[in-house]
């Protein structure tokens, strides 16, 4: 049995769709069911419940060999990494109580380096604990997702702009969710791996702010710019906007350990191989209907 969490997620809903197809299998474990496709309660299990609730995560996991975990984000939250932890501690009891066997879940590239990196760093927290508890674990090495840019879809509209803190001219790798899912969903489905170790989920190219904006103008057919804000005023801006400070001023410390070499000596063979969507294909099939 494979349990899949955030089924109605970006990542977790296209590795199911994967499972699916696959045949295997599978359960999900949902907050709303009623929010999941009919598919899915046609070909999965559903267990009703947040991913920290240990009853349902007991339920969920019993008599399960392999989890795929995706830590919901929570703009809301007072603190990043008590988020984290609030979610990560009872999935760790799950899993020694339960016996599940293997793990895969989303992590991020640079832990080796990562310091002060916001949400980065607290999601390495979880990494630790998970393979504290001896599961065989895949943990995913991703970049920052290319579907971030849909948040700034009406600057993007209106303005022919999008906004960032890392310098224009800053290049580093980023990944389309639909990739992370089929790696995922590879290793889920794949009975013989064992031991840890985390998987680079690189994406295919290096961009800077300034290339991702040159692609969009070409795929978008009307100009787009970037422009470079500091830190404290895109804090500024995603709180006004309803997010708790605490989890925008992760995502500004997520950035600056981006541009201060986060993704930098990593190598990264057969990236195209791994991950193919590049930024311009993304554009011209998810940007551009998004758009319109």
């Amino acid at each position: 049995m494979i349990v899949v969490t955030t089924p109605t997620g970006s990542i977790g809903h296209q590795a199911l769709e994967h499972v699916i197809r696959a045949g295997a299998p599978v359960r999900v474990v949902a907050r709303d069911p009623s929010r999941l496709p009919a598919a899915v309660h046609e070909h999965a299990e559903v267990v009703k419940g947040a991913t920290n609730d240990p009853a349902a995560l007991a339920e969920a996991f019993a008599g399960a060999d392999t989890v795929l975990w995706v830590m919901p984000p929570d703009p809301s939250a007072a603190s990043v990494h008590a988020h984290v932890m609030d979610f990560s501690l009872p999935l760790c009891d799950a899993i020694v109580a339960q016996g599940v066997r293997r793990v895969v879940a989303v992590s991020s590239l640079g832990r080796a380096v990562a310091r002060n990196a916001g949400q980065i760093s607290a999601v390495f927290a979880m990494d630790h604990l998970i393979e504290s508890t001896g599961v065989h674990y895949r943990s995913l090495g991703m970049p920052g997702f290319m579907e971030n840019t849909l948040g700034q879809l009406e600057p993007i509209r209106h303005q022919g702009l999008f906004f960032g803190t890392l310098p224009a001219g800053r290049k580093s790798p980023t990944v389309a969710t639909r990739d992370i899912a089929a790696v995922a969903a590879g290793l889920v489905l794949d009975p013989d791996w064992t031991g840890q170790e985390s998987v680079a989920v690189p994406g295919p190219e290096d961009l800077s702010p300034d290339d991702m904006a040159r692609i969009m103008t070409e795929e978008l057919g009307r100009p787009v710019a970037y422009r470079q804000i500091p830190g404290e005023a895109l804090v500024a801006s995603l709180t006004e906007h309803g997010m708790t400070r605490a989890w925008a001023q992760g995502i500004v410390g997520m950035s600056s350990a981006v541009d201060a070499g986060l993704y930098d000596g990593e190598s990264y063979p057969d990236r195209a191989a791994t991950t193919p969507t590049t930024f311009r294909q993304w554009c011209r099939e998810v940007l551009l209907p998004a758009l319109a």
